[in-house]
């Protein structure tokens, strides 16, 4: 099912591009903020299928990262995998990137908390906690609350990665553990996948990114016309 896929990663400030074979990832290429566009996109990728000599219609599959994260890095990715999927035929997978932060987090504990910034005193978190099998699963979806609220629930012991972990550091209890700074990889992204290998994106259409919240504009409006 994985034997040659694309995996895209728009979900941050920069992003990834990347081919892989089985469980192995073959070559990648970056998307700068500055040039994180569904051109660039297609560059990238129209470089990575040549340097492989694969063409689009050998792609057995299609990973991208839904989430949460930037609004147009999101877009563009979730739009552009959507398109290929829809015209080569190849599976689809979404993936959610705080689901690929955890695959990442080999630390001992039994309870994970991984966090990103959501702006104006806000952060987007997700409790995960420790299976049987030693894999993360989460605990209940990712949600967008105040950092103080976050801050109030806690567990001591626990561990905490993501994104914000750098902006958050300091105003964190002494009885958590705190990891490095951590975003979604394209390895990651793959392994994820691969454990849900019998759950593709069944409906292209209705594959949707984590947004939690609106675009920028939007959050303006609404505090323009005072429904925030």
């Amino acid at each position: 099912m994985f034997e040659r896929t694309l995996i895209l990663e728009t979900s941050g400030k920069v992003g990834w591009v990347a081919v892989s074979a089985g469980e192995r990832v073959l070559a990648t290429r970056v998307l700068p903020e500055a040039r994180r566009h569904a051109r660039d996109l297609a560059t990238r990728t129209r470089e990575l299928l040549d340097e492989q000599g694969w063409k689009a219609r050998d792609l057995t599959a299609v990973i991208v990262d839904i989430g949460p994260g930037s609004f147009t890095g999101l877009r563009v990715g979730i739009a552009s995998a959507k398109a290929l999927a829809f015209a080569t035929g190849c599976r689809l997978y979404g993936v959610s990137a705080f689901d690929a932060i955890a695959a990442a987090v080999a630390d001992d504990g039994e309870v994970l908390e991984i966090i990103a910034d959501a702006l104006q005193g806000q952060v987007y978190c997700q409790r995960f906690v420790r299976a049987t099998t030693g894999v993360w699963v989460s605990h209940q979806p990712i949600r967008i609350c105040a950092f103080t609220e976050w801050l109030a629930e806690l567990r001591p012991g626990s561990l905490i990665a993501g994104p914000a972990v750098e902006m958050v550091r300091e105003r964190l209890p002494v009885d958590v553990t705190v990891l490095k700074e951590q975003f979604p990889e394209c390895g990651e992204l793959l392994a994820v996948a691969r454990r849900n290998e019998d759950r593709p994106c069944a409906d292209l259409a209705a594959l949707e990114p984590i947004y939690l919240r609106g675009s920028s504009a939007e959050e303006k409006r609404k505090r323009e016309s005072g429904m925030v």
